[in-house]
């Protein structure tokens, strides 16, 4: 069986690094995630992805990542059952990270593969191409 789940959006709010009773280090957070085709006549729609990242990874989102940052994730989709307060059940959808990525550069707020110099412009050659 396949599980593999990759996104690429902005963080709506900054992670907060928790532990669980036995220590673990655990974030949970949300990416934005704009649908990649539009309706016509009508705006993109956004879609907003739960992530979980535990331990190592839980502890690098919340040392370098704010609200706003673009990311990227890697990890597999799980589901899991609770009750809310009224008592109803419900199912929950998250993409528990393998990896989570950065995608612009701390300072400039930029594509980090952006080229660092400037494009040249082609020139013309004279005459007739051999192909």
């Amino acid at each position: 069986m396949l599980n593999i789940a990759a996104i690429m959006g902005r963080l709506t709010a900054d992670p907060e690094l928790r532990r669980t009773q036995s220590g673990n280090p655990v974030t949970s957070f949300t990416v934005a995630v704009a649908r990649s085709f539009v309706k016509q006549g009508q705006e993109r729609e956004t879609d907003f992805i739960n992530v979980v990242a535990w331990r190592k990874t839980a502890e690098f989102v919340c040392r370098y990542f704010k609200k706003g940052n673009t990311v990227a994730v890697n990890g597999s989709i799980q589901t899991r059952k609770y009750q809310d307060r009224g008592g109803n059940n419900r199912t929950a959808f998250e993409i528990v990270a393998d990896n989570v990525h950065f995608c612009e550069s701390k300072t400039s707020g930029t594509v980090v593969d952006a080229p660092k110099t400037p494009l040249v412009d082609f020139e013309d050659v004279p005459g007739d191409l051999p192909f």
